[in-house]
């Protein structure tokens, strides 16, 4: 069975990570989601809460099978969650040019600490390439209409947040 972890925020997850994690279901057999719970930084929804979203999202908004995708945190290296499921690549979403140089450098450490594992930079659909979550939950606040860039039930939590 061919693994793969796709290591993020999600804070809140957008179709921009969706696209990215279609596109890893066709590639994998299984990609573990794997939300970050790093206390250096100032998350806008809680690891649990960013979880919830991403469960309800995949699962009851979109209908992906269990069976293909599952979703955790973690708080260590993203090599070590790939030791730990027995994975082979990490997936990395691309949207800019921008985007680029610091994958690329985190991708030549991931590798130094771990050459048996492969990094995959995919690229969600063109439509997609330009919502971030920091945009989504600055339009939120700002209320205006997020529904073109996160799920619904990603809607609820951020209408209900502010």
């Amino acid at each position: 069975m061919k693994i793969a972890v796709y290591p993020g925020t999600f804070d809140p997850m957008t179709y921009g990570h969706i696209d990215v994690i279609k596109k890893s279901l066709k590639i994998f057999d299984k990609i573990i989601v794997a939300t970050t719970d790093n206390n250096d930084k100032n998350y806008f929804f809680s690891v649990e809460e960013r979880i919830d979203i991403i469960n309800n999202s995949l699962f009851k908004d979109l209908k992906l099978d269990k069976k293909k995708v599952k979703v955790i945190s973690f708080n260590n290296l993203t090599i070590e969650l790939c030791k730990k499921y027995n994975a082979s690549a990490i997936i990395r979403g691309l949207r800019a040019v921008s985007d680029f140089e610091y994958e690329f450098q985190l991708a030549g450490m991931n590798k130094k600490l771990n050459s048996k594992i492969e990094t995959m930079f995919l690229m969600s659909d063109v439509e997609n390439q330009i919502i971030s979550s920091k945009f989504v939950k600055e339009i939120a606040n700002l209320g205006g209409d997020i529904e073109r860039f996160v799920t619904k039930y990603a809607v609820k939590m951020l209408k209900k947040r502010y």
